[in-house]
């Protein structure tokens, strides 16, 4: 059932009559990825700071926009506690969460109460296969991201034997197995699949099978920290197989890990390659000059999502929660990241990837593939 907040259900500030209009944020504030979760943070908080310098206003009324934050701690029991929490202080819709695995089961939750939810991170397709009309993303999902990236490492890495390590997690074995389908697709050669969970830090015994098999191509499904490991691991073991991953390696916290090791990995990350669009860079510099602080990696597509909320607040010109749910559907945003519009399942339409390089113990854009 489609829920409403009404203008007059809102916290007024007296002192001025604003209006204050309520946006979630959802995503790890603590524990091993807290630092991506405080980076889509500050990204949708920007939004919000350049929004109210605008003195915005909502059906005749000047209002205020306020990012309502809860630390999900990427644990999907404590997700479905905190979306519960976001609807009941009277969100008009949440940017979040990060992991696949806290955003599905709390887009039931947001689906109950009739709340507009947009993932800055989450690249599961199940996510917006549900049927929930009221769930959107601004990144292209797996089923897209993985099978581009299976094509991508037959056709262009002209891998012959190619390994799988995924960690068993909903993004992990999901991206995983579209990059099988990819490989399949394009009559790759697939000699090896093995897993792994989200915890482990020893990959030796994993590796040395591989290692027997001849692989030339490693593709791993799961996080920065762990694939960091995982190379550090294979040049210890005398490997010179190239690891490839999509959508998860590159970080600066990868680098700090892999160290040299690390040397020559590649990555196909969602979205165009952001070092090379003068938007992109403006960004960096007004994210560094509010935050004291770089931009980690998604702070980008959280602060398109703030815009594309905003944008449907707006076109909504109301607090009405399934009419934002319904201007979403339609909303165009030129964004950050590019074009921000929504296909009817609430995926990017042609969402571009980028192809990313370790080079003298720096990520490189490479090129990018597909996009508008």
């Amino acid at each position: 059932m489609f829920g409403t907040v009404a203008l007059s259900a809102a916290s007024p500030t007296f002192a001025d009559d604003v209006q204050v209009v309520k946006i979630g944020f959802a995503g790890p504030l603590t524990g091993a990825v807290s630092r991506v979760g405080k980076d889509l943070q500050y990204g949708a908080q920007l939004a919000i700071d350049e929004e109210n310098a605008r003195k915005p206003t909502i059906g005749g009324k000047p209002v205020k926009f306020e990012l309502d934050v809860e630390d999900d701690q990427a644990d999907p029991r404590i997700a479905i506690q905190v979306a519960q929490k976001l609807v009941d202080d009277g969100v008009v819709g949440v940017i979040g969460h990060y992991n696949s695995g806290c955003s599905i089961p709390a887009s039931a939750v947001y689906h109950q109460a009739g709340v507009a939810m947009i993932t800055p991170g989450s690249t599961n397709p199940t996510l917006t296969q549900q049927g929930f009309k009221n769930v959107f993303r601004t990144m292209g999902h797996d089923g897209i991201g993985g099978v581009v990236a299976g094509h991508f490492s037959v056709e262009q890495l002209k891998a012959k034997r190619i390994g799988i390590i995924d960690d068993r997690t909903a993004f992990g074995q999901g991206i995983a197995d579209a990059f099988e389908k990819g490989v399949k697709a394009a009559n790759g050669n697939i000699v090896d699949r093995e897993y792994t969970n989200d915890k482990a830090v020893d990959f030796r015994a994993i590796l040395t099978a591989m290692k027997a098999k001849n692989v030339d191509v490693i593709f791993f499904g799961g996080l920065d920290e762990q694939g960091a490991a995982l190379v550090k691991q294979m040049r210890s073991l005398g490997m010179n197989t190239l690891l490839f991953g999509a959508g998860a390696l590159k970080s600066n916290a990868f680098l700090q890990i892999a160290g040299p090791a690390g040397e020559g990995t590649q990555d196909l990350e969602p979205g165009p390659a952001l070092d090379k669009l003068p938007a992109a860079v403006d960004f960096g510099k007004r994210y560094k000059a509010r935050f004291n602080q770089d931009v980690e990696l998604y702070a980008p597509f959280a602060y398109d999502a703030a815009l594309a909320m905003i944008k449907a607040v707006h076109d909504a010109n109301s607090l009405d929660r399934a009419k934002i749910v319904t201007a979403l559907a339609t909303v165009q945003v030129k964004g950050v990241t590019g074009d921000i519009k929504f296909d009817p399942n609430g995926d990017l339409i042609t969402p571009p990837y980028t192809l990313f390089e370790v080079q003298k113990g720096q990520w490189k854009s490479m090129r990018t593939i597909g996009g508008a």
